[in-house]
């Protein structure tokens, strides 16, 4: 179809509904004239016919009733509508043809008969006077195929490569480049710092650490140049804090020594806007850590602003978890230390804010990042536990009730455990993993630690501290771990767990009776059994809390065994081997020792029990002549407890042999840490030599390829 012409469009916009109207009042007048023709002609035929004057017209339906007329049903010619359907088409366009010819007729005339009007035409509107018919149906569809034509156009140019280029070309170019004259100039405007330059500098720093981040945010600034990049780090980490205090100096409570914002300022809501900003960009980093030297820096620049996040609960919550998350899963010491020294210094002063969420935060955390518990991982988790219990101290009375909590959700976890009889095989999943030792064994550290009677006389503690209210709620829940399935394949759990308890009892001078729970191994198939040879290596029962089943019923087994049982007896009973009671403590142990001496037919174990009991006798002998010079009863307790306080541990019989059992362990540790440092070495190795020989053999190959296509 051919497009309309410029005249036609114009034609289209002004004149053609008053054409269109036109046509069809002449459309109505000839049909009104058709009719009175048809009229008059069957006026004519009908003349014969006449009705007598004074007759009335028959009814219709006077010679049929009305249920028979319509019981004949009705006839629908099909033929005749399809024809007259044709017919009345052809009628229309004829007529059509028919109003075309008479406006044009009628235009031709109107110059005769109102030349007035013709003039006016002609002036105005001559394209009116040059009429031809259009089919307005045609116009219309060749404009709206214009506008297909133009939007389809339109489309094109928007989905052109060219075009995203050019947008992101201009997004680029407007962004303002950070270059280190910029950041001078910056640093030369914070000795007199203004909140607009604040905000800049923190916006550039924002884009300096979301530069690696796949995210759609248009930044303001854009960083390329390296040594940009770090000027801006420590122009920020440094000299920000220290501008934004020259603005708004913080108000130091003079007793506890918390700093506060003042809220009379003019700068406050600004700066306070643009921290609350700033702390996505300190979160990133903290997620980033790689060295101390930055952790150092970021957690130093995050002190100085710390007032202003106190009123930004779940911004507060985000900082906090994010370095309590690098202070859980960093390897580096000095990282950990750097985490832990900015958690107790923030705590410290703000102990009503945020003492309880870092709480709940670092026994989270510490409890995620200890499922993979190895030779390697121990020691980092160990530190974890540790820093994480002085936590625990800073306010003992809010720390009982996050310990109580806790505790009380592990003896749940087992009371379920226990009455799992449906599903006995699954239930002891729960208790039977690191997650839950490790718990156990932390809750024993923080009574240890904030729980001992030397410490509290140290510190002049008029009241015992509140934590002591859990020793025997975890206590419990411990014996009942260790009980719940006492087979000999997690008899290094129950090691574990002895150790835990014997370092409560330790530290908080509560008697736990650990004996028992050691002897119970004397009983096992795993000793009692003779046992069969095999070369696997050594079970490392300090670093597993299961064996596999190919070491049940092994020599290699039932030697650790035997060591463990004795490393643990004489870690139990050195305790107590300045205690006055210590022979009425040693002889049940003694007899059951012999007994069991006489019925055992391993050599090697029976040597290490019968120096085990020599100690026990030589240390009992040893406690009897010290208190045969005590005038003092029993229910003394005072004068009790003093009894050989000034005497060393390390100097009683007992006390001598275990140092030297410590020392003998220790070796044995290290060896083992150089062998498994020698076999990761002679593994990275390997694989190196693996994938330099691959690369070897490409190229071989490679090269071949030539000569054999020729």
């Amino acid at each position: 179809m051919a497009k309309a012409s410029k005249s036609t469009k114009k034609f289209q916009s002004k004149h053609l509904k008053h054409t269109i109207e036109h046509r069809r009042e002449v459309q109505k007048h000839n049909k009104k004239m058709g009719s009175r023709k048809k009229s008059k002609s069957s006026s004519s035929d009908d003349s014969e016919v006449t009705r007598p004057k004074g007759t009335q017209p028959k009814e219709v339906f006077e010679d049929m009733p009305v249920d028979e007329f319509f019981a004949g049903g009705f006839e629908v010619p099909k033929e005749k509508n399809k024809k007259s359907k044709v017919q009345s088409d052809e009628e229309d366009s004829s007529s059509e043809e028919e109003d075309e010819e008479a406006m044009q007729h009628d235009l031709k005339n109107l110059a005769d008969k109102d030349p007035d009007f013709y003039k006016y035409l002609q002036e105005n509107d001559k394209d009116l006077l040059d009429f031809e018919g259009v089919n307005p149906l045609d116009a219309m569809s060749e404009d709206e195929d214009d506008e297909e034509e133009e939007d389809e156009e339109a489309q094109e140019k928007k989905t052109e490569k060219p075009a995203k280029k050019s947008k992101a070309e201009e997004a680029a170019s407007r962004k303002i480049e950070i270059t280190p004259k910029l950041v001078k100039q910056w640093q030369e405007q914070l000795n007199k710092p203004s909140p607009k330059t604040i905000k800049n500098i923190s916006m550039a720093f924002k884009a300096a650490v979301n530069i690696n981040n796949a995210n759609d945010e248009d930044y303001k600034y854009s960083v390329t140049d390296p040594k940009a990049f770090n000027d801006l780090m420590l122009l920020t980490l440094k000299k920000l804090p220290e501008a934004i205090q020259t603005l708004i100096k913080y108000k130091v409570h003079p007793q506890t020594g918390a700093r506060s914002i003042p809220q009379k300022n003019q700068n406050v809501t600004q700066i306070s806007n643009i921290l609350k900003s700033h702390a996505g960009s300190y979160i990133t980093l903290l997620k980033d850590i790689t060295n101390t030297e930055t952790a150092a820096l970021v957690l130093s620049s995050i002190q100085e602003v710390l007032p202003y996040y106190l009123s930004y609960r779940r911004l507060l919550k985000e900082i906090l978890s994010s370095v309590v998350n690098a202070w859980a899963t960093t390897s580096d010491v000095d990282t950990q230390i750097a985490t832990f020294a900015f958690l107790n210094n923030a705590v410290k002063e703000f102990p009503k804010s945020i003492l309880e969420t870092v709480l709940k935060l670092t026994y989270s955390s510490l409890l995620q990042n200890c499922r993979k518990t190895n030779i390697h991982t121990m020691p980092m988790i160990n530190f974890c536990k540790n820093s994480a219990a002085e936590l625990f101290g800073i306010d003992e009375t809010l720390s009982y009730q996050v310990g109580f909590e806790y505790v009380r959700q592990l003896a749940i976890h087992l009371r379920n455990s226990i009455n799992a009889t449906s599903n006995a095989k699954e239930g002891f999943k729960t208790i039977y993993n690191w997650q839950y030792c490790h718990s156990l064994d932390f809750w024993s550290r923080v009574l240890a630690q904030h729980c001992n009677p030397e410490k509290e006389l140290l510190n002049h503690k008029s009241k015992e501290s509140p934590l002591r209210q859990l020793i025997y709620p975890l206590v419990q829940v411990t014996l009942g771990a260790m009980r719940l399935i006492p087979t000999a394949q997690f008899f290094p759990l129950r090691f574990y767990l002895i150790r835990s308890l014997i370092r409560l009892s330790q530290s908080t001078g509560v008697f736990i009776p650990i004996f028992p729970l050691i002897a119970e191994i004397l009983t096992s198939t795993s000793i009692t059994k003779a046992p069969k040879r095999s070369n696997l290596q050594v079970v490392d029962f300090d670093h597993n809390i299961k064996v596999n089943q190919a070491y049940l019923g092994t020599k290699t087994y039932q030697d650790g065994l035997c060591e463990q049982f004795v490393e643990l007896t004489s870690e139990f009973f050195v305790l107590y081997s300045k205690n006055i009671a210590f022979p009425e403590l040693a002889t049940p142990a003694i007899l059951s020792l012999r007994r069991f001496m006489k019925k055992s037919k391993n050599v090697k174990f029976n040597k290490q029990l019968q120096q085990l009991v020599e100690k026990l006798n030589s240390n009992a002998t040893f406690i009897s002549g010290k208190r045969s010079n005590v005038e003092y009863g029993p229910s003394n307790k005072t004068e009790v407890q003093l009894f050989l306080k000034d005497f060393s541990w390390e100097k009683t019989p007992l006390g001598q042999y275990v140092v030297v059992q410590r020392e003998m362990k220790e070796e044995k540790l290290r060896i083992l840490r150089d062998a498994i440092a020698e076999d990761e070495k002679a593994r990275k190795d390997k694989k190196n030599q693996d994938e330099g020989s691959d690369i070897e053999v490409d190229d071989i190959e490679g090269d071949s390829e030539p000569e054999l296509s020729e």
